[in-house]
């Protein structure tokens, strides 16, 4: 749809300027997503952008409220449908702040692994979808080999593919079952060498490196004003990682690097996300060869399912403890608080505040991707229509966690 109209013009001119307005989306395929950007358009130089939001019309914060701590994390699952993983550990962690508790060591390194996992999957589709948003098809076809290899690993683990749910309050679901380590085994061995293939596709890509390099430059100080995070503003020279910088969970026993680029543009964000793969993959090696044997979930029967289910058809307490958690929920002690961790895009946060209920009396997402779609707004850059689609690309939003 487009709206055409004239601009004030001088007294006798043969011609007028003419403004148009161009909606991109909320259906069009390189929005990746129910995503509208309205374009003000001279020719094809991008005077203005305008995003427009909430047509996904999640309410995900306010149906927190009616939902139980723990079937929150379904809910959460369907932020960034792409890594539930690492939204079920932001999510319980939080709670876990406000219990005054901690997980299993053991959980820590599954929570860890899985998120991980997560993050080399949401990586693996942006690496393969933003080059084919600009014309290169190939590389999308050999990234999604590669993450039909992790959605595998998945439902071996949680039972499903996508929406995983496996975090709990105070630990995972269950244990990691005995064939899914040399599994993964066989994958840490294999896929080094598929990011390289990735590479080769696309370094020397006449299209995707003029499409990209140069194109959609974010400062650092932008960045910073703009609240960006994660690959997105690590690409722009800032050296943040919150797994570093304010560790959680077992991070602090791993050693990686974190990555980052000076020149702040689209191919810059490809590269950051190239590369974060290759030390996912070194924490995952470093997960399984450090993580001991031990409970995997906390033995506090006021918050956690009984760890033998078998115990349950013979034992009258837990058999109670089993139907109380099932039917009511747990009480969190009044309060509030903050947790956040490195999400796939950037600093995912959950702010509870709780009136000692079973229910959150209120819960706040900050959710990367809303956040970093702002970067629209800082691109020096990005001049003509088809620069926005390199652009949008690049800051990986997912719409899910935009409409929250």
């Amino acid at each position: 749809m487009t709206e055409v109209t004239e601009l004030s013009r001088p007294e006798g001119e043969a011609s007028a300027i003419k403004e148009v307005l161009l909606n991109l989306g909320p259906q069009h395929p390189s929005t990746h997503g129910v995503l509208r950007l309205v374009l003000e358009l001279e020719g094809e130089y991008v005077a203005r952008v305008d995003p427009h939001i909430g047509y996904l019309h999640r309410g995900t914060e306010k149906l927190a409220e009616s939902f139980t701590y723990t079937q929150i994390f379904p809910l959460t699952d369907r932020l960034d449908y792409l890594c539930p993983p690492s939204n079920n550990l932001a999510f319980a962690l939080a709670v876990e702040k406000l219990l005054g508790i901690e997980a299993p060591i053991r959980a820590q390194y599954i929570r860890v692994l899985m998120a991980e996992l997560a993050r080399i999957s949401g990586h693996l589709l942006i690496t393969g979808a933003l080059p084919m948003d600009l014309g290169a098809m190939t590389a999308l076809l050999y990234a999604m080999r590669e993450r039909e290899m992790i959605m595998d690993l998945l439902e071996m683990v949680a039972g499903a593919r996508m929406h995983t749910s496996f975090c709990r309050v105070g630990g995972v679901r269950e244990d990691l079952p005995a064939e899914f380590f040399p599994k993964i085994r066989e994958f840490c061995a294999i896929f080094p060498n598929r990011i390289r293939d990735y590479e080769r596709l696309i370094e020397d890509n006449r299209v995707f490196l003029k499409r990209t390099r140069g194109v959609g430059v974010i400062s650092a100080e932008d960045g910073i004003d703009l609240g960006l995070s994660g690959p997105n503003l690590r690409a722009s020279g800032v050296d943040w990682d919150i797994r570093r910088d304010e560790p959680y969970e077992i991070y602090d026993r791993l050693e990686f690097n974190v990555v980052t680029r000076d020149e702040g543009d689209c191919y810059a964000r490809w590269q950051c996300r190239v590369e974060e793969m290759r030390e996912s993959m070194r924490i995952i090696e470093q997960c399984l060869d450090q993580m001991p044997e031990g409970p995997f979930q906390i033995d506090m029967p006021t918050v956690a399912f009984p760890v033998n289910k078998d115990r349950v058809h013979c034992s009258m307490e837990a058999l109670i403890q089993h139907f109380d958690l099932a039917a009511y929920g747990f009480k969190v002690p009044k309060g509030e608080a903050y947790s956040a961790i490195e999400a796939p895009k950037g600093e995912l946060g959950f702010y509870i505040i709780s009136d000692g209920s079973e229910k959150p009396f209120r819960m706040k997402v900050r959710a990367p991707s809303f956040v970093n779609l702002q970067g629209l707004f800082g691109v020096s850059n990005a001049r003509y229509l088809a620069d926005m689609i390199a652009v949008l690309g690049s800051l990986d939003p997912v719409m899910a966690e935009v409409d929250k």
